[in-house]
């Protein structure tokens, strides 16, 4: 029973994730909202950290069966999985992407300022998005299967994988509508998911 509540409760957190940050539904709110648009993201990101942390502290506190221990060597294994996955997600959050507009900080920021034309979105290439388009959700992937000793880890685990895979090919289909032919041309050229720099060699010596 213990596990269905937790199929229930995870399932029903990526849900609600997803619809608050879907296409229709934040139409809806900026045609809404108008200027006080500018504060969703901070919103959709406080209250998404707000409903994790109790979800997580329950599913923490649930008694389930070990199903794996990680001891030495495979312990070293999974520590170095998950330096690497820390180390590749942290520098793609920082290096890559804008870390203040991902917090809605710096939405929150021009709130004030006059609106202007703004500029047209630059498809980012390079760092880490050169040898894989989502490098965060890679990192994401590896650092959640490394956290994986209960059966109701693997359960959860499981069902945020089916989430991140879900959620990127969601992801891309926004991107290829924003970005056209440039972003196509980039799928050819960059994996998804798993990094590799051969595809991409190969594809610009066409």
């Amino acid at each position: 029973m213990d596990y269905l509540a937790v199929i229930f409760l995870w399932t029903a957190y990526c849900t609600l994730h997803s619809i608050l940050i879907s296409i229709r539904f934040t139409t809806l709110l900026m045609r809404r909202l108008k200027n006080y648009f500018a504060f969703y993201r901070l919103f959709y990101v406080v209250i998404s950290f707000v409903l994790l942390v109790p979800l997580i502290r329950y599913s923490s506190e649930l008694e389930s069966p070990m199903i794996l221990s990680h001891e030495a060597p495979l312990s070293f294994i999974r520590y170095g999985l998950m330096s690497v996955s820390l180390l590749l997600f942290f520098w793609a959050f920082f290096f890559n992407y804008d870390f203040l507009s991902f917090f809605g900080i710096r939405q929150a920021m021009n709130y004030a300022k006059p609106i202007t034309a703004s500029k047209p979105a630059v498809l980012k290439q390079n760092g880490l998005l050169g040898i894989v388009r989502h490098p965060m959700y890679s990192a994401l992937l590896v650092y959640l299967w490394c956290q994986t000793f209960r059966m109701v880890d693997l359960v959860i685990n499981t069902l945020l994988t089916l989430y991140v895979l879900i959620g990127t090919w969601l992801e891309e289909r926004k991107l290829v509508l924003e970005f056209g032919e440039a972003y196509i041309r980039y799928q050819r050229q960059v994996p998804m998911l798993v990094p590799s720099i051969r595809k991409r060699r190969r594809s610009e010596r066409r």
